[in-house]
């Protein structure tokens, strides 16, 4: 992903949340049959709090990828959507297409099959936690027979990146009015693109962008300061 000083996201706060809210990745690896490309839920290592995730792939995946014997690329893919141009006002433009991605890389860690049972224990809590009545991993009627041939049919994994790109494209280079303008697009239903996700990241990053712009000095005031300490 080529990356734009204007669009960068460095804060690792910033970027966990991105990973913890758009779990579901794509795992990307150069093997020497040609790229191979797989789609997984992963974690956060909840023990750390740098980059690190953890997840798994069904067998043979692991063949397929050369799991930890060579860099995996994962690609987690955060809100995005189409913005027209007449979003912009009467001036001249072309579409364009808000995104929010974050690229992690490096050679994964292989999971013992303990640690990968908790980690898949993790993902099922995961996601049974947003509903009515969750059945855990452990629930009947899974058995721990049932429980554990799931397990050796996985390979678990720890990624700790080497190497993260990280991109939030969201009309940062766009005047206020115009982003106020292109946000309620967005988060209209008139639209078949609308997406109150991509809404609230477009929020989330302009009104960082406002706060910066309101605590730094104004133009001339250091001078001015120091004029005055003349005095």
């Amino acid at each position: 992903m080529r990356q734009n000083p204007s669009f960068a996201m460095t804060d690792a706060g910033e970027l966990r949340r991105v990973i913890d809210e758009n779990p579901w990745v794509t795992l990307v690896s150069a093997t020497d049959d040609g790229l191979v490309a797989s789609h997984y839920a992963v974690l956060l290592d909840h023990e750390r709090d740098d980059l690190t995730i953890v997840g798994h792939v069904g067998r043979p995946d692991d063949l397929v990828h050369g799991l930890g014997e060579r860099e995996l690329l994962v690609v987690v893919q955060g809100p995005h959507g189409y913005v027209s141009p007449a979003w912009y006002g009467d001036v001249p433009a072309v579409p364009t297409w808000n995104f929010v991605s974050v690229h992690l890389a490096g050679i994964p860690e292989l999971l013992a099959p303990g640690e990968n049972l908790r980690v898949l224990e993790r993902l099922v809590d995961r996601f049974e936690s947003g509903l009515a009545e969750p059945r855990g991993m452990w629930a009947p009627p899974n058995d721990e027979d049932f429980v554990r041939r799931l397990e050796r049919g996985t390979v678990g994994f720890r990624l700790t990146p080497t190497r993260v790109t990280a991109k939030r494209k969201l009309s940062q280079n766009r005047p206020d009015d115009v982003v106020d303008e292109i946000i309620a697009r967005v988060e209209s239903g008139d639209t078949p693109y609308a997406d109150a996700r991509l809404g609230a990241e477009m929020r989330r990053a302009h009104d960082a962008l406002r706060a910066a712009r309101a605590a730094a000095p104004s133009p001339g005031s250091e001078t001015r300061s120091r004029i005055g300490e003349g005095r």
